[in-house]
């Protein structure tokens, strides 16, 4: 997700095109092209400029809104939804069948594995969803960077966090049975939830930091993450 104002002035960005399967978006103000996945124009009058990164979180409605019980829902445009360009229910298995077209196939994972990619301080490493889910939560290091990555209960949304208090880095376990799952860290015996916050024991309030997630097939989180790791059941 992305802001779409440069130097003062707001883009309207429409979709152009496809590259390596990953959107491009061209602005209607200097017919620049940009890609989806980074937000760099890559031609135009504005290559090489970027857009400003907007944290986003992609979890489930339910759990939305019970996070958010006032928030408000972008209404489908009827034109749209008349002209049946959104996306169906079976879009996803649609797209699973088609040819991964791209220059940049790397075989340590099938292309359309679907992975949860983490980039922290420059350094980025992919998990593959499988992972996450059988070993809830994932505590690992990125460089010299402690996180936690936590699926919620609906076995969908993800989220990540530094897992750092006070200086001093934290391991947390799920909850048994918990429902809205809980974590609960085993040095001093206080209960975390979804969002990151202490719940109860002596943590109470406090916060952890959290860390941007990007739900993506291993192709194109590859292919835009070069130098991307991979983390291993078993291993950190």
């Amino acid at each position: 997700m992305w802001e779409t104002t440069i130097d003062g002035h707001t883009l309207h960005l429409h979709l152009a095109g496809i590259n390596n399967q990953n959107f491009i978006m061209r602005d209607e103000e200097t017919g620049s092209w940009w890609q989806q996945i980074t937000g760099e124009a890559i031609q135009g009058p504005l290559k090489g400029r970027k857009l400003i990164h907007v944290p986003q979180d992609e979890i489930g409605f339910a759990l939305w809104k019970r996070e958010h019980a006032a928030g408000r829902v972008l209404r489908p445009d009827p034109k749209i939804a008349a002209a049946g360009l959104y996306a169906g229910a079976d879009w996803e298995a649609h797209i699973a069948k088609m040819q991964v077209a791209t220059n940049t196939l790397d075989a340590r994972l099938q292309p359309r594995e679907l992975v949860v990619g983490i980039t922290v301080d420059g350094r980025s490493k992919a998990y593959r969803m499988s992972d996450i889910k059988q070993q809830n939560p994932i505590i690992d290091t990125i460089g010299t960077v402690p996180i936690v990555i936590a699926v919620a209960e609906d076995g969908r949304s993800v989220r990540a966090f530094r897992r750092v208090v006070d200086g001093r880095a934290i391991e947390l376990f799920a909850r048994p049975s918990s429902t809205p799952i809980t974590f609960v860290d085993s040095a001093s015996g206080s209960e975390w939830d979804f969002s990151g916050r202490a719940i109860a024991g002596p943590l109470a309030g406090r916060q952890l930091e959290k860390i941007d997630v990007l739900s993506d097939y291993w192709f194109d989180w590859r292919t835009y993450h070069p130098d991307t790791a991979i983390f291993r059941v078993g291993l950190r």
